[in-house]
């Protein structure tokens, strides 16, 4: 484990997320941890959040722990899933008193969840307790979309207008909008290159839903692999629902079209709401940096003389 993380770094990976499986049974997960935090990562868990105790968070903290998730599928447990508020809450109270890192905690919709209201109960003792709050889509075997019907439909949009800062997930949702309504979107995946799902056995795949591809031993993985995946067209994109790969897809509009992307963060949060304004802040950002490429130069001509200034020692 500790060469993958070591390799995964070398590649330029600036995240490394423990799944499972359970990643807090691993007897090591605090050397991997701390591991990933040498190396200059940001280290995240998904667990389901069983084994947390009071001791358990605390042993994160040390080992430098950034992130951490937890999904809860309802409030009470029944007998399609245990991950339930109703054994979880103590949990997370642990967490919210305890916790150096970030949590999340994920609520989900789509077939199988026999009450979707509880995803917004979820989602308020989640924000009640500090913690930040995502939904998720249930997909198929094969990561594919499955339409929400109305009721949960209903629940996402309640969800949804419970708002959040103009950067969250939450606000650049044209891919979950279209995920609920069973519509395609338009976009380009980047897993393989951008995004790497590295199993038990050492080999990299796309994502979770697309084993064998490409299949590569990660030790064997190269500049080159990462290129020419991160390039490929993937057939199962238009339907996929693995949000961690759209969010990394999200990431590189902002890098390759930024003003584009704010332009549409920015559009559709009017859309939920015609009376918003974008804070003093976001006009300023784009007043200085987008809308006018001369501006854009003389604000980075004078930022890297002051830059200059301030790294010279004083004689």
């Amino acid at each position: 484990m500790l060469r993958r993380i070591d390799k995964l770094t070398a590649l330029g990976t600036g995240i490394i997320t423990f799944s499972g499986g359970e990643p807090t049974l691993h007897p090591d997960l605090d050397a991997l941890i701390a591991r990933v935090r040498a190396n200059g990562a940001v280290a995240t868990v998904i667990t389901n959040g069983y084994l947390l105790t009071r001791n358990r968070i605390e042993r994160l903290n040390a080992a430098g722990l950034d992130y951490l998730q937890i999904s809860i599928d309802n409030v009470d447990p029944d007998d399609v899933s245990k991950k339930s508020l109703k054994v979880l809450d103590r949990k997370l109270e642990w967490l919210a008193a305890h916790a150096n890192f970030d949590v999340t905690i994920n609520s989900v919709l789509g077939s199988g969840i026999r009450n979707p209201n509880d995803a917004y109960q979820i989602t308020m003792r989640a924000r009640g307790l500090g913690f930040n709050s995502t939904v998720g889509i249930l997909h198929d075997g094969g990561g594919q979309v499955r339409p929400l019907e109305e009721e949960h439909g209903s629940v996402y949009k309640r969800i949804s207008e419970l708002g959040g800062g103009l950067f969250t997930f939450s606000h650049f949702d044209a891919f979950q909008r279209n995920v609920i309504r069973g519509l395609p979107n338009d976009w380009h995946c980047r897993a393989g290159g951008r995004f790497l799902y590295v199993c038990e056995d050492g080999l990299v795949h796309y994502c979770s839903q697309q084993r064998g591809r490409p299949g590569i031993p990660l030790e064997q993985y190269t500049r080159d692999d990462v290129l020419r995946e991160s390039a490929t067209r993937k057939g199962c994109a238009p339907f996929c629902t693995i949000s961690c790969v759209h969010q990394t897809a999200m990431l590189d509009e902002f890098r390759e079209r930024p003003r584009e992307t704010l332009n549409g963060i920015i559009e559709r949060r009017k859309d939920r709401d015609p009376s918003w304004q974008p804070p003093a802040s976001v006009r300023l950002l784009d007043w200085m940096f987008l809308r006018d490429s001369k501006r854009r130069d003389r604000f980075a001509a004078i930022a890297l003389r002051l830059l200059r200034a301030g790294s010279r020692t004083p004689s």
